[in-house]
């Protein structure tokens, strides 16, 4: 098991080209401005202010690093959709957004946060078929999960489920409370496995490639 809770903030870049260099492995963390998703990182690595909360949504405007060692990292992205703010500073953050999404190398897996009560907007849907499109693998965390009963929440994660996987082949969906910690093992687990199961892959492919050469 990773250690998440050993993260710390390394640095902002208003782009890619402003990021530490493009190697080992990234799991990004995205969605709209009001998903709770600053809240869900410091919940995932046991801090009450790594990532900067706010009452007003859209205050991440940046892209947000958190070092993890052995060159590993956590990606807080600019939220997207929902933030009162200039449409100009909105391009801008989008563009850093798609920026990061289409070209960095070392991205091998995405956090999609979603209410719980307003899943699957368009820019969510979007974000989730180009997702698959890449083949990255995804886990989308339904958060808020504490202002539904156990019955309704269990019916909009089995709602929610059905729909991602009709749009992406390795899509993982559950409910998580930064609040109750509904979740928050299960998530834990899956962004741990991304980083050992990738690095596991990066490590032994070359011998593979290597042993086939030998064959020839």
């Amino acid at each position: 098991m990773v250690n998440l809770h050993v993260a710390k903030f390394e640095l902002s870049a208003p782009d890619i080209r402003r990021l530490p260099a493009d190697s080992g492995i990234e799991v990004a963390f995205a969605g709209r401005s009001n998903a709770g998703k600053s809240s869900a990182l410091n919940t995932l690595t046991n801090q009450k202010a790594l990532a900067r909360t706010s009452k007003t949504p859209g205050r991440t405007q940046l892209i947000n690093v958190f070092d993890i060692r052995e060159n590993r990292r956590l990606i807080d992205l600019p939220g997207y959709g929902f933030a009162k703010v200039p449409l100009e500073m909105k391009k801008k953050w989008q563009k850093a957004l798609a920026e990061y999404l289409e070209k960095r190398m070392s991205l091998k897996g995405l956090v999609l946060l979603m209410d719980i009560r307003h899943p699957l907007k368009d820019l969510d849907v979007d974000l989730i078929n180009w997702a698959n499109d890449c083949q990255l693998p995804t886990l989308v965390l339904l958060t808020k999960a504490d202002k539904l009963k156990p019955g309704k929440r269990n019916s909009e994660v089995l709602q929610v489920r059905k729909k991602c996987l009709a749009m992406h082949d390795n899509v993982k969906v559950q409910a998580f409370s930064s609040l109750t910690k509904v979740g928050l093992e299960q998530a834990t687990a899956v962004i741990s496995d991304w980083f050992i199961n990738i690095e596991h892959q990066e490590l032994v492919e070359p011998e593979d490639d290597e042993a086939f050469e030998e064959s020839e």
